[in-house]
């Protein structure tokens, strides 16, 4: 059974209960002062993040964008021979 407690941001949200550390706790009264919002909304914002960064889908379109970013740049070093001075077998 779901109880909507609260309506915010355009949608209906569920209490929940989390157990924190004393050391998390004031992390997190200090985070929600300094940001001039509640604690709750902190932790909202903290799930989402680590929602969008934990998404297999978000994480696939990150890596294909990233393909190739390198490609053109003449700057970089040899990375076979570093490879090759920082293998330890290369030597034997």
């Amino acid at each position: 059974m779901c109880v909507v407690m609260y309506v915010g941001r355009g949608e209906a949200m569920e209490r929940t209960q989390v157990y924190l550390t004393a050391r998390e706790r004031a992390a997190l009264r200090a985070i929600a002062r300094r940001l001039g919002g509640s604690q709750s909304s902190v932790i909202r914002m903290a799930i989402d993040q680590f929602i969008d960064h934990e998404d297999p889908q978000r994480r696939r379109e990150l890596m294909h964008s990233a393909a190739g970013l390198w490609k053109e740049r003449r700057d970089l070093p040899d990375f076979p021979s570093l490879r090759r001075e920082l293998d330890p077998l290369a030597g034997e």
